[in-house]
């Protein structure tokens, strides 16, 4: 019997909806150092769990495991695999954790259409027909789980990021900032933890001059920091963030995600998250910057009137 918590054998149990995200999702695990199994019928978890094999076979740990399963799994029974899972949860030497990625059936519908994939319940039906079966057989699963991320607003990019951010065991070493500019029009990134909105600063997408460029190149950057809110607005931003991450960090939080966002996300958003990138790395800090839209058109329509 372990002598702490340290000492326990890590599991993971990864299900949800096809479609949803498990295999990015242990692709990711897999690059964590995490042991992956994919498709591992529940029944036998046990006999992995204590074979010579397995995690806690020989007395030593082992790198932490995560096992793949959905509806497509041999044997798959939901209440009996809860009860199963149940039962290895109240095991001393195990840490276990089961995660359920959930998507919206629309979403999964377009999913399917898009790499022409019929779903495995569906047979000779609609997508959507598959999808609302295979809904109702996990539902159980889904309530029962610890953990459920929704990817209905997610890239793969997103999830990525998603899991990284629960499940390295790098994350607790430090604190990790990233810088994300965007445009409204083109939605909310669905994994910012604040959000600023620059909307209030003059547009420089209504000077025929500014509007190919962006907020990277210098004429717009005049441009906005020349709006009479600019100064005193950033000041206040920058200091609100840079009183919030070491409280962050104190709490154990191993990434935050601050997000800038203006109409079409080319140029006060970029131009902001430029400007604060270069005042957190003055602070000691190492931000990320993303910039998502910034390759995006410059349409008037996106824009909105002047």
């Amino acid at each position: 019997m372990p002598d702490s918590l340290a000492s326990r054998q890590r599991l993971l149990l990864v299900t949800g909806l096809l479609g949803a995200g498990k295999t990015t999702a242990l692709k990711v695990l897999e690059d964590l150092g995490w042991e992956t199994i994919d498709n591992f019928p529940v029944r036998l978890l046990g006999r992995l769990i204590d074979s010579d094999a397995g995690p806690a076979g020989g007395g030593e740990l082992r790198a932490p495991l995560a096992i793949g399963f959905d509806s497509r799994t041999r044997g798959f029974d939901p209440a009996k695999t809860i009860d199963r899972v149940k039962k290895l949860a109240a095991r001393e030497d195990l840490e276990l954790t089961t995660l359920f990625l959930d998507c919206s059936g629309q979403e999964l519908e377009r999913r399917y259409n898009e790499t022409r994939r019929r779903h495995p319940l569906a047979q000779d039906l609609p997508a959507a027909s598959g999808i609302a079966a295979e809904r109702e057989l996990m539902e159980p699963l889904r309530r029962w789980a610890d953990m459920v991320i929704s990817t209905t607003n997610f890239t793969s990019n997103d999830l990525q990021q998603a899991i990284r951010q629960r499940f390295s065991e790098e994350a607790a070493a430090g604190l990790t900032v990233t810088l994300t500019s965007f445009g409204f029009a083109r939605g909310t990134p669905p994994l910012a933890d604040l959000v600023f909105d620059m909307r209030f600063l003059d547009n420089p997408h209504w000077d025929k001059v500014l509007r190919p460029m962006t907020g990277q190149d210098t004429p717009v950057a005049d441009h906005i920091r020349q709006d009479p809110a600019w100064d005193e607005a950033f000041t206040r931003i920058r200091d609100l963030i840079l009183l919030l991450l070491p409280r962050y960090q104190a709490q154990g939080k191993p990434y935050v995600n601050i997000a800038f966002g203006c109409t079409g996300g080319r140029h006060r958003s970029v131009f902001t998250a430029e400007e604060m990138a270069r005042a957190l790395s003055a602070a000691g800090y190492s931000p990320a910057l993303v910039h998502r839209n910034l390759a995006a058109r410059a349409a008037d329509g996106v824009e909105g009137k002047h």
